[in-house]
């Protein structure tokens, strides 16, 4: 069997699209933080595509890895020349694959932080973006302020400290490109986060605050961070996947990229040292960002909390297996369309009623294949921002909030951890022992899981919220999760 690398790319077969040009010939001018699965089938790929139409030349990525685990994928990048297979799959069964190539370098900066921060203090670099997750960003989930708590970050606060972390970095990198009379990069945010470029500033200025006040304030007035909205299901590549692309594909390839056909970026057009022509591939460029995330935060992400906690109960372990069920896809219909849709404004060029029915197709595509399991992962990261801006403005308006509060009564019940069956369920958060410990006393305590302030604020003092809770909670303990459906169904 063929390992991928550069030199097989031509031997590869016609079934596989691979680079149409030189990669010798690019230069990074992006250094991206966090090269996971949804980087390599969104951003990386519409570089890829605008390079094959001989474009962004000097816009390849550098890819940068931060935590322990980023070693894996940078023993794979090494080992392939950066190249990896990317696999669409489409509904009918049908995949696509074709090999990127816009990623030329990666760095992993535990072992050479030095070389990281002189890659971005560069001149050929003028985008740093990220996908380090909503964890990445070092918030409080109430209060929104920077955690300057954190060990990582006193650590890197330090005088002289090798910074450990994706702010030390990055920070260190435009106080040097300061001191050389170099202008601002901007820094990119590609996370599922809403305002995600206004939670990156008052991250990293908070950072830079702290570690000069004077730089600070040039972060403050001199760097663009920009909102985007991104969009595709990309599931975590498995073994199967790997024994597809050498089946399929005739080559070997360590960690290969899978993802649904849709595909949706749109970004703010504000950056400080140009941009590649992302209009060209598809991307949406827009002066506000606001009404295009929202839509997706509250009706993709926030379904995809209404769907996998009910689903797991029940016994399903895919998500196509919940969406593919009638009465789970009348639930999520109803959420959407009586709960989140409502807390939306107009969205410039998009029929909603249509994106919603979209929604439910694309969960249901049984070809991604993706788990519950993943979509359960740091719900306490993700509740918090898709699901609660819901019931807080329905809450406020008057408006309906059974299904929402449905949702997180099903989060409780899972946080148990066992399904209806029995079955033990691997809880994985990073609030995981303290979810757990309050879930585990709801039987006799049946507030105890909305009773912490730092994910749920004051919403136990609501009896409106805390009524709905409390009647899921009970319909799920006594009835169990389709029974539970059923009923809100009849609302």
């Amino acid at each position: 069997m063929t390992a991928l690398e550069t030199g097989v790319l031509a031997r590869l077969p016609a079934s596989l699209a691979v680079p149409s040009y030189d990669r010798s010939t690019l230069t990074a001018g992006i250094v991206h933080f966090g090269v996971g699965g949804f980087h390599r089938a969104h951003q990386a790929m519409y570089l890829d595509r605008l390079m094959n139409a001989g474009e962004a030349r000097d816009w390849a990525i550098c890819g940068v890895g931060v935590l322990p685990g980023d070693a894996r994928m940078k023993q794979v990048m090494d080992s392939q020349d950066c190249l990896y297979t990317l696999v669409v799959k489409n509904p009918d069964g049908t995949r696509e694959g074709r090999v990127i190539g816009s990623i030329i370098e990666y760095l992993f900066a535990p072992d050479n932080p030095e070389a990281v921060i002189e890659k971005m203090a560069s001149d050929a670099v003028r985008i740093v973006s990220l996908t380090v997750t909503e964890g990445g960003y070092n918030f409080h989930h109430v209060s929104g302020e920077f955690d300057a708590g954190n060990p990582d970050v006193l650590h890197d606060l330090q005088p002289g400290a090798a910074p450990r972390t994706t702010f030390g970095l990055i920070t260190e990198a435009l106080a040097r490109r300061r001191a050389q009379g170099l202008a601002p990069f901007t820094v990119m945010s590609c996370d599922n986060i809403q305002g995600n470029g206004g939670v990156a500033r008052r991250m990293f200025t908070a950072f830079a605050t702290l570690k000069d006040p004077d730089l600070g304030s040039w972060v403050t007035a001199n760097v663009p961070f920009p909102n985007s909205m991104v969009d595709r299901i990309t599931p975590v590549t498995t073994d199967a996947d790997r024994a597809t692309v050498s089946e399929e594909f005739g080559v070997e390839d360590a960690w290969p990229g899978v993802c649904e056909p849709f595909e949706q970026w749109v970004l703010e057009d504000r950056f400080s040292l140009g941009r590649p022509p992302f209009e060209d591939a598809g991307v949406q460029l827009v002066a506000d960002v606001e009404p295009y995330e929202l839509m997706k935060l509250r009706l993709l992400n926030a379904s995809h909390q209404g769907m996998c906690y009910f689903g797991y109960l029940a016994g399903y372990r895919y998500a196509h297996e919940v969406a593919q069920d009638p009465l789970f896809a009348q639930f999520l219909l109803g959420f959407m369309d009586r709960e989140a849709t409502p807390t939306l404004e107009p969205v410039p060029g998009i029929d909603l009623n249509t994106y919603k029915h979209t929604l439910i197709e694309r969960f249901s595509n049984e070809y991604v294949r993706d788990t519950l399991a993943r979509l359960c992962a740091e719900s306490s990261d993700r509740i918090p921002k898709w699901l609660l801006p819901v019931i807080r403005i329905n809450l406020e308006r008057g408006g309906e909030i059974a299904r929402s509060a449905a949702i997180v009564a099903s989060w409780a019940r899972y946080a148990e951890g066992t399904d209806e069956q029995g079955n033990p369920i691997d809880v994985v958060d990073r609030l995981k022992d303290k979810l757990m410990t309050a879930a585990s006393r709801q039987r006799q305590e049946p507030l105890a899981f909305i009773s912490d302030r730092e994910v749920f604020g004051d919403l136990i003092d609501n009896q409106q919220f805390v009524t709905a809770y409390s009647h899921a909670m009970e319909n799920l303990r006594t009835r169990g999760a389709r029974a539970t459906l059923e009923a809100l169904a009849s609302l």
